[in-house]
């Protein structure tokens, strides 16, 4: 063999001894962080398979268990309002083996039913890791192009008009019901199962409004069969930036997404805390991940358990006293 394919078998080498120790180094985050997990660890999901829950969870595993240095397997747990799954997680061992992507039933659930299971105390928040704001949304034939020309038009009919929900307690029931209490508005809750059926009756005129998700809401609104007046959230959405929020349509603070975040068991060590939070990190930093998260009309966070702590804590109360004003129970 002459000098040229001897410089290209070294090269070779130099490639396959970087690879393998770009390789080695990914699981090494666990162990910077003083723990690593010893075999497989479970993501369980308390909602049933497809949903955003569920497809989060999947978006993240991969990532997540190659830096973690094991596979992250994703479960489905579905069922009573998600306290099915949630119990399973909370009763595993605190030792980082055992996550539970979970939603905004999370904080619904407790106050809707009465569980032997207290959520504040049996789980450790780790990360916040999407926000999914919602688009309120009006048929094309409604006379309200922004949100005012909405509240005049519910004012006119009191306890006429109904808004459409994909059921009790889910994020577009609670973001209508706060907008009627502060807006003083008199208007019916017509709870459906799921958002497509909700979505099909506002088409047709039969419902004054509906808050979806940005996936669900946008494709109507670009094919011009419903209008998109505001959003949820307390910033515009990347994915609809012309659509002001509700917040910015004179009412302050006004903010109800939908939520996918990670939780552990109560009383997982710091360490293993820590080595997961650094996962999770990098699994959002991931450009796939990314661009998949953007296509479901969801908003990146990837926070820290510290904050996503405070963003529970400063919910919790609100939630539970929306439910209990509102005589809020399961359907």
């Amino acid at each position: 063999m002459g000098r040229g394919g001897a410089q290209r078998r070294d090269e070779g080498r130099m490639i396959n001894r970087r690879t393998l120790l770009a390789g080695l180094a990914v699981p090494a985050m666990g162990r910077a962080q003083g723990w690593a997990p010893t075999h497989s660890i479970r993501m369980l999901v308390p909602y049933g398979p497809g949903g955003g829950a569920d497809t989060t969870a999947r978006l993240l595993a991969g990532p997540m268990g190659a830096v973690l240095g094991q596979n992250v397997v994703v479960e489905n747990r579905q069922g009573a309002g998600a306290s099915i799954g949630a119990a399973e997680v909370a009763r595993s061992a605190p030792d980082g083996h055992t996550l539970m992507m979970d939603a905004m039933a999370h904080l619904v659930t407790p106050a809707m039913m009465r569980l032997p299971l207290d959520y504040a105390a049996a789980f450790a928040p780790l990360s916040l890791v999407t926000e999914l704001p919602h688009v309120l949304l009006v048929p094309n034939t409604s006379p309200a192009t922004d949100l005012a020309g909405l509240l005049a038009h519910l004012r006119g009919k009191p306890g006429e008009v109904a808004f459409g929900t994909s059921g009790n307690g889910t994020a577009g029931h609670l973001a209508s019901v706060i907008l009627a209490r502060r807006a003083g508005l008199q208007v019916l809750n017509a709870p459906y199962r799921g958002i497509g059926p909700a979505l099909q009756d506002l088409i047709a005129g039969r419902l004054g409004f509906v808050f979806a998700t940005v996936a669900s809401a946008m494709p109507l609104v670009r094919a011009g069969t419903a209008r998109g007046i505001a959003v949820s959230s307390l910033a515009r959405v990347p994915a609809a930036p012309e659509i002001g929020t509700v917040a910015e349509q004179g009412f302050p603070g006004f903010e109800m997404n939908e939520w996918n975040g990670l939780f552990l068991p109560a009383g997982t060590p710091a360490p293993a805390m820590a080595a997961l939070a650094a996962a999770v990190r990098h699994a959002v930093a991931d450009a796939t991940v990314q661009a998949r998260i953007a296509a479901m009309g969801a908003v990146l966070v990837g926070g820290d358990p510290a904050a996503f702590g405070a963003y529970l804590a400063a919910r919790r109360p609100v939630i539970a006293e929306l439910v209990r004003a509102e005589g809020i129970t399961p359907e």
